[in-house]
């Protein structure tokens, strides 16, 4: 059963080449270091923060904020919210510019949930980060450039994956996102080698469809009596 890729759509994107200084801190930017900010929003968090990250590896920015917002982009509080605000500061605009550039390139082809086949089945998201940028580097407390599987999905089927997927690879869990997330997901992050990430990535996708296809499977009686 071969996944279907949910493409995000980044719903706003705006510059301010010159940002107020006090704005600029409160947000956790430098003054010192950091001039223009870039301001997005998108209808995928995860797809986001790792569009973030990717960003950072294209352009001298950093990322000063990304929150994802309550109840996810089916509940937005506008048309133009989402699910996540991300906050790119640089020294100047270019820069910042370049990093939004690299960031919607990523979310046009690169970074995406997936679905399976059928009506009303999970999205799920199981991305492998080759090499990661400043940004989830720091999050994970890995190093820059280390591989990750970044593995998010509804409750019981990321909780059910992330057992699958440790045990069927040679890979470390870095972090648990025990549910409920933000969004009322769950999931967590994985290193190791990157041929052990890219397996564990793919046990979790399989361990995903193999919940929605039989999400009642443990309610059944065990075959012992009870005394």
């Amino acid at each position: 059963m071969s996944p279907i890729p949910l493409r995000p759509k980044l719903l706003s994107c705006r510059l301010i080449p010159q940002v107020d200084k006090a704005m600029l801190t409160s947000l956790g930017g430098d003054p010192s270091r950091h001039t223009s900010i870039g301001l997005v929003t998108c209808d995928q968090d995860d797809s986001m923060y790792a569009a973030l990250d990717h960003a950072t590896k294209f352009a001298q920015v950093d990322v000063i904020y990304a929150k994802s917002f309550y109840a996810g982009a089916a509940h937005a509080s506008g048309p133009y919210s989402g699910e996540i605000l991300g906050v790119l500061a640089g020294p100047d605009p270019d820069e910042v510019s370049e990093g939004i550039w690299a960031l919607r390139e990523a979310l046009k082809d690169q970074i995406c949930f997936y679905t399976l086949p059928g009506d009303e089945q999970p999205a799920f998201f199981p991305h492998v980060i080759s090499s990661l940028g400043r940004y989830l580097s720091a999050v994970s407390g890995l190093e820059p450039g280390a591989p990750m599987a970044y593995l998010i999905a509804p409750p019981i089927e990321a909780m059910v994956a992330v057992d699958q997927a440790l045990k069927a690879a040679d890979v470390r869990l870095v972090k648990l996102f025990g549910p409920p997330t933000e969004t009322n997901f769950g999931g967590a992050y994985l290193t190791g080698a990157l041929n052990e990430v890219e397996a564990a990535a793919r046990a979790f996708s399989e361990a995903v469809a193999q919940v929605a296809a039989r999400p009642l499977e443990s309610a059944t009686r065990p075959d012992r009596l009870r005394r």
